[in-house]
């Protein structure tokens, strides 16, 4: 479904990442952990097309996209939730969500699909985007790529900084996806969140995959990962 091999990614003259190799199955959930500078956001930013200065390939269902420009990509299937979420603040909730155009209507979320899955939205439709709380808008941000029809969800710490009772809402809809069939790449630090949603994990360090771990030996080695990241 998604490869990437032998990535390299450039900042002027300072190099982010050194030949990385990461793959993601049809239907996996797969997380980037890794302390913060280790090169997780910069390997979403270059999936998606946002990072330009980059070396080595991107293969999505068996197609080179590595030159092609991040909205060809997503007309391709690739569905970016970035860590600032991105509401617009001009725009209501549900103008929030009818915004970007649908890429594969067969599956691609209603609004009754969206509204069932995050009653909150629903209650919400005529709000303002940007006066939802935290956990709200990162709930719009991910329903708003799920409504596209994406088949990869590149999702960057959807986590942090949530209430326990919201984080657990994000698990659920995360396990969800996966349930129909969506890949799931996401970047995460809660090392117990990751270990309850992904099939397998790959830990960054300085730009490198330090190492990759199915989930039974991630979840074991729990306390070591979490004295790795200085949690």
């Amino acid at each position: 479904m998604l490869e990437i091999s032998g990535l390299q990614a450039f900042y002027g003259d300072a190099q982010a990442l050194h030949g990385v190799d990461v793959t993601v199955g049809q239907g996996e959930v797969v997380t980037l952990v890794g302390r913060n500078g280790a090169g997780k956001t910069t390997l979403l930013r270059c999936i998606m097309g946002l990072h330009r200065d980059i070396r080595g390939t991107i293969t999505l269902d068996g197609q080179d996209v590595t030159k092609l420009p991040a909205h060809q990509r997503a007309r391709r299937g690739l569905g970016w939730v970035q860590d600032d979420r991105g509401i617009y603040a001009t725009l209501n909730v549900e103008e929030n969500l009818t915004l970007p155009p649908i890429t594969h209507a067969e599956t691609a979320w209603s609004l009754k699909q969206v509204y069932e899955a995050f009653p909150v939205l629903a209650d919400r439709r005529r709000a303002p985007g940007t006066t939802l709380s935290g956990g709200e808008q990162q709930m719009l941000a991910v329903a708003r790529v799920l409504r596209t029809g994406a088949s990869v969800l590149l999702l960057d710490e959807p986590s942090e900084g949530l209430a326990p009772v919201i984080v657990q809402r994000i698990r659920d809809i995360v396990l969800e996806v996966k349930q129909r069939g969506t890949t799931v790449l996401l970047v995460e630090q809660n090392v117990k969140f990751a270990a309850t949603v992904a099939d397998r994990h790959y830990v960054l360090a300085e730009g490198h995959v330090a190492t990759s771990l199915d989930n039974e030996e991630f979840t074991a080695r729990q306390g070591e990962l979490l004295e790795y990241l200085g949690m």
